[in-house]
């Protein structure tokens, strides 16, 4: 399954979910990258006849160094928000933001590299980014490096790293990790089979999912319970207790 390249717009979420005839490590294996890429909080009054005084004014700082500026410049050429969209100038200023240790530009052109928009395709030049945006702690660029290890994507393939860093994401509260966690402990096919564990991500996926991603999480959860001893379920209503209390709700 090619991954989905569209330039803008929200990804469908995986439906990962237990059931006959289905084999969800499959989906997991497919499963996309997350596209969305982080954009600069705009002011609309950009649009009226101030455009080019504060399009003189950024650009200025921008020039001087400022990420912030640079990221915003980057954006608007990504979104065509009061300026002609191009891929590639909105690459350029990305990287100019990445380089002072900007992490939303980081992330950004991680999807840029993977996707090919406005500049080469290439895997390894993603997971750079990704990299560098996720040890700053940025939740999706922590997603999709967890996926590069897993699909073997630019690096090779390292279900270790994988794991290391869907759990970051996980623990951040991503509940696309929390999901892909949960599955992998059920099957067991690329970390060590463990119900318990499973049980535990599932929990916390639905704890934080809404609509369809609730009742799949839900459904999950409550599949991997009956496969575990009452002893095995305590425990793993322990731990989840526990996380939640050290992990509270921003």
């Amino acid at each position: 399954m090619a991954p989905d390249t569209r330039p803008r717009g929200a990804i469908p979420k995986r439906l990962i979910v237990c059931r006959e005839g289905f084999d969800p490590m499959s989906e997991i294996q497919r499963s996309p990258f997350r596209l969305i890429l982080l954009a600069a909080t705009i002011v609309t009054v950009l649009a009226t006849s101030s455009l080019s005084v504060d399009m003189k004014s950024l650009r200025k700082k921008a020039e001087a160094g400022d990420a912030n500026a640079q990221f915003t410049i980057g954006s608007m050429h990504e979104n065509g928000s009061g300026v002609h969209q191009d891929y590639a100038e909105a690459a350029r200023w990305y990287r100019k933001a990445a380089g002072r240790g900007d992490a939303r530009a980081q992330y950004n052109l991680g999807i840029m590299h993977q996707n090919g928009w406005g500049v080469p395709q290439d895997d390894t030049e993603a997971v750079k980014w990704y990299r560098k945006a996720a040890m700053q702690g940025v939740a999706s660029a922590q997603y999709n490096l967890g996926f590069m290890y897993l699909n073997a994507q630019g690096v090779p393939q390292n279900y270790a790293e994988a794991e290391k860093w869907y759990r970051k994401a996980a623990e951040q509260g991503d509940v696309d990790a929390t999901r892909i966690l949960g599955l992998a402990y059920y099957l067991g096919k690329w970390v060590p089979q463990d119900s318990v564990q499973s049980y535990f991500w599932f929990s916390l996926a639905a704890s934080r999912a809404s609509g369809e991603e609730y009742r799949q999480a839900t459904e999950a959860k409550n599949r991997v319970a009956k496969e575990l001893t009452p002893e095995k379920l305590k425990e793993a209503q322990r731990m989840v207790g526990e996380w939640e209390k050290s992990h509270p709700r921003k």
